[in-house]
C-alpha cells in the first residue's frame, strides 16, 4: 500500500527555513519512508543537508542537490545529476515558493516578477526540464505545491502577486496533464490552506508585525474549521497518495488540505 520502492522522486525545496517540519522536508521524508529513492534539491545547503541526516540517519536512500530553480540551465544540470546518480526519475515534487503582500498599486513591478517566477516559473522550469526523461520513460508523476491563496482572498491581507501566482500553477497543472494524459504521465495539485510548518515563526510573524508566534498561532488556528492549522505532514501525506500507483486514475485535478477552510471558513478571510 502507498510503496514507493524502486521509484525516485525529485523534491524542490526539500529544506526547511528553520528546524522542524516544512511541507518540502516532511514530503521527501516520507516519500523515503516509503521507499523512494529521493534527491532533495534546495538552494541552502545547510537546510538540505539537515532533511539529508534524518532520511540517511533512518536508513533510507537520498542524495542532495544545491540549485536555484529560476535558472533554467541549473535546472537542466539538476535533472542530469539526478539521472547519473540514481539512472531514472519518476516522480518530482514542486515546491518553491512564497509570498509577499502588496496591491496592484502597492507592489513594486520588481516584487510582481518576483513573486511570479518564484512560485510559478519555478514549476515552469521544473516540469520543462524533466517531462523529456518522463516521455522516454512512458510514464512519471508530477505533484505542484499552490494554496489556498490560489483560491480565495483574505479581507485584511492582499497579495495579489501570490495569489494570481498560485492560483496559475493550478491551471497550469491541468494544462499539462491534458497534454500528457495518453504519455503516461500524470499531474496534479496540492492546495495547502492553514499550515503550521517553521514558516510561521521564521517569515510569517515579521510579516505580519504580530508581536509573538504564539499569538499569530492561536489567530490562524481559530481560523480553521477544524481548530487548527494543518503541518508539514499533512501535506506529505496527500502529495503520497497522489504519487502512489493507487492513484493511478487520478490526473488534471487538486486535493484542498485546509481542515474545511476554504469552504467553510471565515467568509472574506
Amino acid at each position: 500500500m502507498l510503496d514507493l520502492t524502486g521509484k525516485v522522486a525529485i523534491v524542490t525545496g526539500a529544506g526547511s527555513v528553520g528546524p522542524g517540519w516544512g511541507n518540502g522536508r516532511a514530503t521527501a521524508v516520507l516519500l523515503a519512508r516509503q521507499g523512494a529513492s529521493v534527491f532533495l534539491v534546495d538552494v541552502v545547503k545547510e537546510a538540505v543537508e539537515q532533511t539529508q541526516q534524518t532520511i540517511e540517519d533512518e536508513g533510507f536512500v537520498c542524495a542532495t542537490h544545491l540549485c536555484d530553480m529560476l535558472d533554467s540551465a541549473a535546472v537542466k544540470k539538476m535533472v542530469q545529476a539526478c539521472i547519473d546518480r540514481f539512472k531514472r526519475v519518476d516522480i518530482l515534487i514542486n515546491n518553491v515558493g512564497g509570498s509577499e503582500p502588496g496591491n496592484p498599486v502597492t507592489m513594486t513591478e520588481e516584487a510582481w516578477d518576483r513573486q511570479i517566477d518564484f512560485n510559478l516559473k519555478t514549476v515552469f522550469l521544473g516540469c520543462k526540464h524533466v517531462i523529456p526523461i518522463l516521455e522516454a520513460q512512458g510514464k512519471g508523476v508530477i505533484i505542484n505545491i499552490s494554496s489556498v491563496a490560489g483560491l480565495r482572498n483574505s479581507k485584511d491581507r492582499t497579495h495579489v502577486a501570490y495569489s494570481s501566482s498560485k492560483a496559475g500553477i493550478i491551471q497550469f497543472s491541468r494544462s499539462t496533464a491534458g497534454a500528457y494524459a495518453k504519455k503516461g504521465i500524470r499531474c496534479n495539485t496540492v492546495v495547502p490552506g492553514l499550515m503550521h510548518t517553521p514558516l510561521v515563526e521564521h517569515r510569517l510573524t515579521k510579516q505580519l508585525s504580530e508581536s509573538d508566534a504564539a499569538s499569530l498561532i492561536a489567530k490562524r488556528n481559530a481560523m480553521v474549521p477544524i481548530g487548527r492549522m494543518g503541518t508539514g505532514w499533512d501535506i506529505a501525506h496527500a502529495v503520497l497518495f497522489l504519487v502512489s500507483d493507487e492513484a493511478a486514475f487520478i490526473t488534471g485535478t487538486e486535493i484542498v488540505v485546509d481542515g474545511g477552510y476554504t469552504t467553510f471558513g471565515p467568509s472574506g478571510t
